[in-house]
Formats: C-alpha cells, sequence, structure tokens
C-alpha cells in the first residue's frame, strides 16, 4: 500500500518534496499555512536570489512543469523573488498534479502519534501520525505515515536582543521596528526616504538591506544609514568576493565593502543592543546598561540578525535536534557557525535529517535552525532523498546528487581560509562523522582530523 506523506509549507523545497514524492508512488498532501504557495517568498518578492536559475528549479517539479509544456528559463540568469514565484511556484502549484494536493490557509498547529503522547513508546513506530491544523472552516485532522517539514523560519525572525530575548523594551515600539527585508525603495520607500535608518546585523540579509537603503540615500539625500554591528570586524561581512563561485552573492559583498569605505555608512561595531526607549518621535538603541552604555538614536531599526525554528507543534513529537542551533544534531557540525561560517555546506539528506520520531524529517530552513547561510538548491537534494527513504530506496537516499558552489571564504575554528583549503563543498566524504574531504583524509590517515569536526 503506498503511503500517505503530509508535507508541511509550499514553498520552493515543499513543492519539490512533493515533487520526488509522487515521482516515488507516494501520496503527498501539502499543507500551506498561508493563503496562497510561496507565502514567505512573497514577502522578500523584491530582493534578487544570489543563485541562478539553474540553482533553482527542482529536478523533479522540472520534470512535471515540463510535461505542461513550460519553458524553463534562462539558466544563468538571476531572478528576483516575484519571479521565482510568476515563472517557477505559481505554474507548478496550478498547471501540474500538485494543484489537486496542496491546501492553502491551512496552518499546522499539533502533531502526535495516534493514541500515543510523547512519552509512550511500545508500538509506537506503527500508529500513523495525526496531524491537527487549521484553516477558515475551523479545525481539521490528517493522518499519515510519514511527514517532511519544510515550513521554514521566515515568521519567527531573531529579536534584536543580544541574548537571543527581545531588548527591553522592543515589544512595545514594534510599530518602528521592521525585521528581515523590508522593501525599502518599493513598498516601504516613504518609511525609510530621508530618516536616520539603524540595520542589525551582519549577514547577507543586513548587507543586502543597508546596500538598498544607499541607493535610497542616493535619491533621498536626508537618508543616514547607521550599522549595528555585534561583532567588532566589519570586514567579515563582505564575503569572498571574486572567490565566490556564486557571482552576485561575492559581487554584493565587494559592493557593500565600497560603500563602507566611501562613508555612505556609518559603522557602530561592537554594538550588542540590550535596550530600546522612544525618544520623543525616535528610538534610542542602547547597548549595554541603560544609564552608562553606548547609545545611537534613530528614527528606525531594521532587524536582520536571523531567525529561528517554530517548534512549539512538533512538541509531542521526539526530536533530536543540537542544543545550541535547534538543527538535527547530525547535521550541526556542518553548519554550526560557531564552528565554521561557510555560505557552502556538503550536500545532505534523510540519514542526516530523520529524527528519533520514526517517519518525521525536517528538511528546507527549518532544518537549518538558527543557523544561516542555506541555499535553495540544498533543501532539494534534502527532499530527493528523503523521499527515495520514505519509499524504501536506502540506495537513492544515501547517493549524492548534488555539486555545490564555493563560497570563497570560510572561517573554520574561527581560522579564516579560502576556497581551496576551505571545509565546505563538495562531494560528501565516506565517514559520517566527516564536514569536509579534509578531515576525511585526516582521519583516514589516522590524524584527529582538520579540527571542523
Amino acid at each position: 500500500m503506498s503511503k500517505n506523506v503530509v508535507v508541511i509549507g509550499a514553498g520552493p523545497v515543499g513543492l519539490a518534496a512533493a515533487s520526488h514524492l509522487l515521482e516515488r508512488g507516494l501520496n503527498p498532501t501539502v499543507l500551506e499555512a498561508g493563503p496562497a504557495v510561496g507565502h514567505a517568498v512573497r514577502q522578500w518578492k523584491h530582493v534578487q536570489l544570489f543563485s541562478p536559475w539553474e540553482y533553482n528549479v527542482d529536478k523533479a517539479a522540472g520534470r512535471l512543469l515540463s510535461s505542461t509544456g513550460w519553458n524553463s528559463p534562462a539558466p544563468h540568469v538571476y531572478p528576483t523573488g516575484q519571479e521565482l514565484l510568476e515563472q517557477y511556484l505559481q505554474p507548478l502549484a496550478t498547471r501540474t498534479v500538485l494543484k489537486d494536493i496542496i491546501r492553502t490557509a491551512s496552518r499546522v498547529v499539533a502533531i502526535s502519534r495516534l493514541g500515543y503522547d510523547k512519552a509512550k513508546t511500545k508500538g509506537r513506530e506503527s500508529a500513523p501520525f495525526e496531524i491537527r491544523y487549521q484553516n477558515g472552516k475551523g479545525p481539521e485532522t490528517l493522518r499519515a505515515d510519514a511527514i517532511i517539514d519544510t515550513s521554514g523560519t521566515w515568521s519567527t525572525p531573531n529579536p534584536a536582543g543580544a541574548n537571543g530575548l527581545p531588548a527591553i523594551g522592543e515589544s512595545g515600539l514594534a510599530n518602528r521596528i521592521a525585521y528581515a527585508m523590508p522593501d525599502i525603495r518599493g513598498t516601504h520607500r516613504s518609511r525609510y526616504a530621508g530618516k536616520t535608518v539603524a540595520v542589525l546585523g551582519a549577514g547577507h540579509s543586513a548587507i543586502g538591506t543597508l546596500m538598498e537603503l544607499a541607493h535610497l540615500q542616493d535619491d533621498a539625500p536626508g537618508t543616514e544609514i547607521l550599522w549595528l554591528l555585534r561583532g567588532s570586524n566589519p570586514s567579515k561581512a563582505f564575503g569572498g568576493g571574486a572567490n565566490d563561485k556564486l557571482a552576485a552573492r561575492g559581487e554584493l559583498g565587494s559592493a557593500f565593502a565600497a560603500i563602507v569605505a566611501a562613508g555612505k555608512v556609518r559603522v557602530e561595531p561592537g554594538f550588542s543592543v540590550s535596550h530600546i526607549t522612544a525618544a520623543n518621535e525616535r528610538l534610542r538603541i542602547g547597548a549595554g546598561s541603560a544609564c552608562c552604555g553606548r547609545h545611537v538614536v534613530a528614527d528606525e531599526l531594521i532587524v536582520a540578525t536571523g531567525f529561528r525554528p517554530d517548534l512549539s507543534f512538533l512538541s509531542e513529537l521526539r526530536l533530536g535536534l543540537d542544543p545550541a542551533i535547534d538543527a538535527p544534531v547530525a547535521l550541526a557540525p556542518l553548519i554550526d557557525p560557531n564552528e565554521h561560517s561557510c555560505g557552502t555546506v556538503r550536500p545532505h539528506g534523510a540519514r542526516e535529517l530523520a529524527q528519533p520520531e520514526p517517519g518525521l524529517y525536517l528538511a528546507g530552513m527549518k532544518s537549518y535552525g538558527r543557523a544561516p547561510t542555506f541555499l535553495m538548491i540544498t533543501g532539494y537534494e534534502q527532499v530527493r532523498s528523503i523521499a527515495a527513504d520514505i519509499a524504501g530506496d536506502k540506495e537513492a537516499a544515501a547517493r549524492v546528487e548534488l555539486e555545490l558552489p564555493e563560497t570563497g571564504v570560510c572561517t573554520r575554528g574561527g581560522v579564516e581560509s579560502g576556497s581551496a583549503a576551505g571545509c565546505c563543498g563538495g562531494p560528501a566524504p565516506v565517514g559520517a562523522d566527516a564536514c569536509c574531504s579534509d578531515d576525511a583524509i585526516a582521519k583516514e590517515a589516522g590524524k584527529s582530523g582538520c579540527g571542523c569536526a
């Protein structure tokens, strides 16, 4: 009998998962919390992706679309989020057989095993999953043999506070604080033009936002830009430049470095936000104690400090997550930013993503927990492997079918290295506990490894 599989989330990775499951003869149902597919993508549709089309179309999804007469976009063109929606996700969801298995406006609120709470073990594996979700009609229930959670992290951004908690006063001033990447030169232009805007963060979202503000500054000269940087070295945010095999990502870092050098952005390094208060019609953003620490004054604050997964609806299931970054324990050593900050992680799949709860897999951005630098194509390889695993094809599940582009610069154990000596990308080594080829080779020679495991 074909297995019933619920996929949570109808973003790029969720739809890819459904495509692979269908090819395997399985019965997927996709539950999407938003009113349409790609709900998170619609929030950043103004943003250009770092990766060209050749990395953004899943192979199984592409095969489904090809049967409808769909024309694949030019492989080396870099799409915006809007183009990703219009030219790929929407046709995939409306013109293929996926249209019959996607349920939108269906937010998953809880999952358990039928007749089993989290504490009960005997017979647990044979009990189906019970998925509860909310739609416009009220509460609904589904049963499934397996679950692939690709719900992402977009709806749960990290707060401004450096300790992982909201800064004191942050929630009360939400009307002047935005998260992730607002549409600065489009929908939200009037909010930022001619204002003093502080941006907190050092990842790609923060850099892209600061770049947009710099472009806005050219049209609205009164715009002032403050970059609040928790770390002490701004150059770490500039990336691998020409060494990055994703050219758009490398060019972003190089262009941003030039803007900082030109003095268009005021840099505040070592600024760990602790409190935010109202100062007349402005924000007083403080680091350290309220009385004696540093502070800056701005009209608006954009918090681009990454995201975290929503694990609340998985609370009755047995999870095996890294205690630091909330990623599956086998994946965590490959992506932990405490150890290395690579934009490329070696391909991985069902083996690394399966949970102690048999039949449950985390995939896509959610599988990275609080770690950054996720690539869409990585998610496609994840769900290809997971679909094979659910179908019982263990050989295909273990096989690597992806080669990832290098970032140009990685840090390993706090030490920066170029791509040639880095610990990122390339085919997966044989050793399950090896995080890169260098590490695997060293271990095969009887050494402890290259220091990144």
